[in-house]
């Protein structure tokens, strides 16, 4: 599996977060990962802890994110954008294995395929903002 698809993987997971109570995630955290496609294990942490390293982060990520946002602050953001967003701020911040550049084409490229049609402009300038 390559390093898109487990970000897809991640986003995926990240995006149940505001469905689901806190106390669920962990099993939805298994229930999603019992339908892949025959993954290594690795792949599997790497999925399930990088999405919980997010999820912990997720009061501060949302501060830094409404710091450099005007006029959309993350309460008002769609669901589909926040959580690409909050992704690819964590990677742009905290994961030092992914380039900046790298970071924002593949959240611009997650939104192209999950978004809204305005969703890639609006995410990249929310974080083009933020570098």
């Amino acid at each position: 599996m390559g390093r898109r698809e487990l970000r897809e993987h991640i986003f995926r997971l990240l995006f149940r977060r505001d469905f689901f109570p806190e106390e669920e995630m962990k099993e939805q955290e298994a229930f999603y990962i019992e339908y892949l496609a025959d993954p290594e294990q690795k792949e599997v942490d790497y999925i399930v802890q990088k999405t919980e390293k997010i999820m912990a982060m997720i009061p501060e990520l949302d501060t830094m994110v409404n710091e450099h946002s005007v006029g959309w602050q993350t309460e008002r953001m769609g669901k589909v954008d926040l959580t690409i967003i909050r992704l690819a701020v964590y990677e742009m911040k905290y994961d030092d294995d992914i380039p900046v550049s790298v970071a924002i084409n593949e959240a611009v490229e997650l939104a192209k395929r999950y978004g809204s049609e305005n969703s890639p402009a609006f995410i990249n300038g929310v974080l083009a903002k933020m570098i």
